[in-house]
């Protein structure tokens, strides 16, 4: 077999790539997803479906936290092509009782759209939030961002510099990020089983890199992932939180025990696991 990526060939890197394989099936965590996230619209006080832009996916569900609340924007998973916000709210007990209202985003899908056009809709949404936050008792001033899988890539990019001036935000508009086994270096994914959805070509996988847009002042970042992760999401998560820490910004990175790529996110609802007291602790001191 002929290798196309750190040493891999095209059947080892679809293994890598495809973190479905990690565990039996998927339904019992979307199920969990939905299910929790259904009961947080159910029994908090939330404003649903406020769209941030133009089409019918520009839609995010808003859980406020009281008046000059920080806000945690929350961008799911589903490799770019599934899920919604409609599984995204599960962690809003935890963080309104904290005193951080929560931003649960949808955004288009792939193969529908684009990852730039993903990407554009989830700068639009940080922007609308800077704007129209405070109708919600939100504080444009302290905005955090963070994500699961893809949606710890569009973290990254959320996070990353260069895109401020079009969207009218300043460039310290997030003041936090949170990426849980998330993809850093899409060359990889280009290469694989992923680009038959995503359809990127080589300019296209390095204009939507986190790695290659790392922003002159970072924030402080939160980097985690779970112990059963494959070995190149373990590698991605280690090395995007080293390019972090070499060019002297805040990172947090740590293994979740007992965690594989679907339930390690679930964290965030339990305000006694690391990542939700850590996530917690950032806002709080931002």
């Amino acid at each position: 077999m002929t290798a196309i990526y750190r040493g891999m060939d095209r059947a080892t890197l679809d293994r890598e790539y495809a973190p479905r394989n990690t565990v039996a099936s998927l339904d019992p965590y979307l199920e969990r997803y939905a299910a929790q996230s259904a009961e947080m619209r159910a029994t908090l006080p939330c404003h649903l479906d406020v769209a941030y832009g133009p089409s019918e996916p520009e839609v995010m569900d808003i859980f406020p936290a009281g008046v000059g609340a920080p806000v945690f924007v929350y961008i799911h998973g589903g490799y770019w092509r599934v899920l919604t916000k409609d599984e995204s709210s599960f962690m809003a007990r935890c963080f309104t009782e904290s005193g951080v209202a929560l931003a649960a985003l949808s955004y288009a899908l792939a193969p529908g759209a684009s990852l730039d056009e993903i990407v554009r809709e989830c700068r639009a949404a940080i922007a609308w939030l800077h704007r129209n936050g405070d109708e919600f008792g939100i504080d444009p001033d302290r905005i955090f961002v963070g994500g699961h899988s893809a949606g710890a890539h569009l973290t990254g990019m959320l996070v990353s510099g260069g895109w401020h001036e079009a969207f009218g935000v300043p460039e310290n508009v997030i003041k936090g990020g949170i990426a849980v086994s998330g993809l850093y270096d899409l060359e990889p994914v280009r290469l694989g089983e992923p680009n038959v959805w995503l359809r990127l070509d080589v300019e296209a996988a390095a204009r939507n890199s986190p790695m290659l847009h790392l922003p002159e002042n970072g924030c402080p970042l939160i980097v985690a992932w779970g112990d059963a992760e494959t070995s190149e999401f373990k590698r991605q998560s280690r090395d995007y939180a080293a390019a972090w820490a070499a060019r002297g910004f805040p990172v947090n990175a740590f293994e979740v025990p007992g965690r594989n790529h679907y339930d390690v996110i679930l964290d965030l609802a339990d305000p006694s696991r690391r990542l939700a007291a850590d996530s917690l602790a950032m806002i709080s001191g931002g």
